[in-house]
């Protein structure tokens, strides 16, 4: 029987992408688009994400899962997800909003596949840790370091978030104590697998913080960002340190992050120290950009949702796959390389 699944946020880049790799991969999928302006496309359900009553549109379908594209932050989507037992998975989420939604879970009798998938990239960073055979108990320390290009396709939801959140202190755990930065603070040099030169990478916050500490129980854990430009990387270190950002507004703050560029290479590095001192490293590249690994991330979860051989619960996006697996799902995708 075919299945029917609403992205909301589907007129997006990202919720573009994701309609066009499900409709290939999976033909038989009834895919609707939720969206603020309806139009006149028969596909597309017209939903305020802001507004719950909006959401009763939806009731004439049925819908088999959601993913939500756009930013919900009274996790409305949430909500009518769980009401009417609905398999849901989120992949927008920062850390703060994160640890709100799942709140809102534990207060709710779950009758369906909740999914989280806000870490970095689909959530992905986990299972390219384990593919390699480590546990959980035995690693001590998790860094991620994170190469951005300012001209990903992604760009305008980047610059959106950092615009929206570069003020916004964060934390770091270092021996599971909570320690307070924020974006571009402290930097180090660091040289990149892919190009070989040695960049300045800066504080920068991901869900991955909480997931590995919080929920995998990893002591240690980091994240820092560099953009393909020296030069805006190091002024951005020199702004937040002078907290220039705290005199912009919101708009002024998104011109310096920048918008959506052609297209470009992403790549990100996890260095795991084990509590026996050994030290590994896993590469990730993906010569499309954040656009096609965040979406290609998010198909494979949603074909491992639909598949109903889960029970009924809140998960994260790395804990529905097998990790050996999924790499080689992953790397299916001739962009998408793993050292």
């Amino acid at each position: 029987m075919s299945k029917t699944i609403l992205i909301i946020g589907g007129t997006g880049l990202i919720g573009k992408t994701i309609h066009e790799m499900l409709s290939s991969r999976n033909p038989a999928l009834k895919i609707l688009i939720g969206t603020r302006n309806k139009g006149t496309n028969p596909n597309h359900v017209q939903i305020d994400i802001n507004d719950k009553n909006s959401f009763e549109s939806l009731y004439k379908h049925s819908i088999n899962l959601i993913i939500l594209c756009t930013k919900d932050p009274d996790n409305n989507a949430l909500d009518y997800a769980i009401k009417s037992k609905i398999d849901y998975i989120d992949i927008t989420k920062p850390t703060s909003e994160l640890v709100k939604s799942l709140d809102f879970t534990e207060k709710r009798t779950i009758e369906s596949k909740i999914v989280f998938s806000s870490g970095w990239m689909g959530g992905i960073a986990p299972l390219l840790l384990y593919s390699k055979g480590v546990l959980a108990n035995d690693v001590k320390n998790v860094e991620i370091l994170v190469y951005y290009s300012t001209k990903d396709k992604a760009g305008k939801s980047s610059a959106d978030f950092m615009a929206e959140n570069v003020s916004k202190p964060f934390n770091f755990y270092k021996n599971n104590t909570k320690v307070n930065t924020k974006h571009f603070l402290n930097s180090k040099y660091h040289v990149f697998n892919f190009d070989g030169k040695n960049r300045k990478v800066y504080d920068f916050d991901i869900p991955d913080l909480y997931i590995f500490n919080q929920i995998e129980k990893i002591p240690t854990v980091s994240a820092k960002l560099t953009f393909d430009s020296k030069l805006i990387t190091s002024a951005l270190g020199i702004m937040q340190k002078i907290n220039f950002f705290k005199i912009l507004n919101f708009k002024e703050r998104k011109l310096i992050f920048g918008g959506s560029g052609s297209g470009d290479v992403s790549t990100f590095e996890i260095f795991v120290s084990h509590s026996n001192s050994k030290q590994e490293k896993v590469v990730l590249k993906c010569q499309k950009g954040q656009s096609e690994l965040t979406s290609f991330s998010t198909v494979l979860h949603v074909e491992k949702i639909l598949e109903n051989s889960f029970p009924n619960s809140v998960y994260f996006s790395h804990q529905l796959h097998n990790p050996k697996d999924f790499t080689v799902s992953l790397t299916s995708n001739s962009s998408i390389s793993i050292h």
